[in-house]
Parts: structure tokens; C-alpha cells; sequence
């Protein structure tokens, strides 16, 4: 059995066009201005910044295992443990025996978990007090072109 052909690698990469390049800066600046967000959050909440990944990673509607927690987290399982010890010190999280399977925890958030999600929802994904400087059609441009991108290029209904 072969492996798959895979492309050849670029001797290097494209140079965008300059516009986009100043654009993506601009935007990575907006975005790392926001990182004392996590801080703020997380010590709002009692958490660890790792504690705070872990925590917007669970879905509170469906526990899962802490392995598949880890790759959907992309860390190493043991870093995993971690996280969600930091959790249930602060119970936002309990560890279960997975029903089907007894070898199994899976992670599951507890009332205070659940809201201390929706907490750190509103603290890091409102939009920053910038765009505020954006009228309500401008904003709704970039809204557009973000989900857009983010889509693959494929146009949005909205």
C-alpha cells in the first residue's frame, strides 16, 4: 500500500498583497489586546487561564471523555488532568464513570460550571469597546466578511 501523493511544499510562501497584510497586523493587534481579558475572567471565576481553556472546551449539554477533551484541546491528556482538577477544586466540573464503559471519566460541568461558562462567554467573546467606533453597517460588513472567511469564501444568507 502506497502513501497518498503529497504536494510539494512552496520554496516560499506567497507575499499576500500588502493591504491584507496590514489588515491581518491590525487585526492580530485588536485580537492580542484582549488577551488580559483571559486573566481578568479567569480570576474572576476562581481559574486557572488553563482552567478557563479547559472550561470553554466542555459542553455542558454532553460530557465526554477527558482523552477526546484533550484532543479536541489539542494538549497531551496529562496537561488535560490538570486543567480539570483546577476545575473541580473550583466546582465547575466533576469527573464520571462513563456508563458505557467503567475505564472511562468523562468530564462533565456542574450548575456553577454551566454558569461560569456563560460568565466567561460574555467576558471574552463580546466584541471590544473598538468596534464601537464602527457604525452599525460597518460592523455588520465586517460581521460579513469574518463569517465569510471563516466559511471557506462561501457567501452567507445574511
Amino acid at each position: 500500500m502506497s502513501d497518498p501523493v503529497q504536494p510539494p511544499l512552496p520554496v516560499r510562501p506567497v507575499e499576500p498583497e500588502p493591504e491584507l497584510a496590514a489588515a491581518w497586523q491590525l487585526l492580530m493587534g485588536l485580537v492580542l489586546d484582549q488577551r488580559m481579558q483571559w486573566a481578568d475572567v479567569a480570576a474572576q471565576l476562581g481559574i486557572s487561564q488553563a482552567g478557563l481553556r479547559a472550561l470553554l472546551a466542555i459542553d455542558p449539554q454532553r460530557p465526554r471523555p477527558q482523552r477526546e477533551l484533550a484532543r479536541a484541546m489539542n494538549c497531551d491528556p496529562s496537561y488535560v488532568t490538570a486543567m480539570v482538577d483546577d476545575l473541580e477544586r473550583a466546582g465547575l466540573a466533576i469527573r464520571r464513570t462513563a456508563t458505557d464503559d467503567r475505564r472511562v471519566k468523562t468530564i462533565a460541568l456542574t450548575e456553577p460550571g454551566v454558569a461560569a461558562l456563560g460568565t466567561a462567554r460574555d467576558g471574552l467573546f463580546a466584541p471590544p469597546r473598538q468596534f464601537e467606533l464602527l457604525t452599525a453597517k460597518q460592523q455588520r460588513s465586517l460581521a460579513r466578511l469574518l463569517r465569510r472567511a471563516v466559511d471557506g469564501g462561501e457567501p452567507t444568507s445574511s
